[in-house]
């Protein structure tokens, strides 16, 4: 899902720090929120666990450029499910630097339009689960379809996000449209196998009680809210 250099010229590049800097600032409320509920130390060594994750998401997983991006399986929704959405938001942001800074420094100057096209999808993600889990029902007990409509949502909403940056840099020419379209065949294919992981992660989770108040993963994953 990055978005390769010279896609959105200079010119139009201040939005995506714009819309970086409001996601990251809403991240941050989040964070700030759930170490008051959780602990600080809880929140920073799931962070650190998610940043890790993302980085081998981005990193060592494959991923292949298809039409005007590339195809990652970032597992945005077993984050979510598995550390909750603060560090979720932290791994993501942080993975995705670091991967930048010390692998593909060229991708830095659209820092700011990647990390948004991660963000914001999970805080939708999000809002999301808030409505379709029923509030006595423990991550480890959801079904196929729930899983399916949390990763549709966020897979969507990548592909929603680096549309508009395609469109907002290059315009709708008949070319660029078709390109687009390929990378989002292509990578909603996504869809098919994120909710079959996430259901696998459940089931381990499920079978591994002791995490239960550990402060290693998301307090919901095991209790009702």
């Amino acid at each position: 899902m990055h978005i390769e250099p010279g896609l959105v010229p200079p010119g139009k590049m201040m939005l995506g720090y714009i819309t970086a800097a409001a996601a990251g600032s809403y991240a941050l409320k989040q964070v700030a929120d759930t170490a008051r509920q959780s602990g600080a130390a809880s929140v920073a060594l799931r962070s650190l666990i998610a940043t890790v994750l993302v980085f081998c998401f981005f990193q060592v997983l494959p991923h292949h450029p298809v039409g005007v991006s590339e195809v990652h399986l970032i597992l945005g929704s077993t984050l979510f499910l598995t550390l909750g959405l603060a560090p979720s938001a932290v791994g993501l942001a942080m993975g995705l630097l670091i991967q930048g800074l010390f692998f593909s420094p060229i991708d830095l100057a659209q820092y700011g339009m990647n990390v948004t096209t991660l963000l914001v999808p999970l805080f939708g993600l999000a809002a999301l689960a808030r409505k379709i889990v029923a509030p006595r029902t423990p991550y480890v007990a959801l079904g196929y379809g729930q899983a399916l409509a949390l990763s549709t949502t966020y897979q969507a909403g990548i592909v929603g996000w680096v549309a508009f940056w395609v469109c907002w840099g290059q315009g709708f020419a008949a070319a660029n449209m078709a390109s687009l379209a390929t990378f989002s065949g292509a990578y909603m294919l996504v869809i098919v196998v994120e909710p079959v992981i996430d259901l696998a992660v459940l089931a381990t989770a499920k079978a591994l009680s002791g995490l239960k108040g550990s402060g290693l993963v998301e307090r919901r994953l095991y209790e009702t809210a």
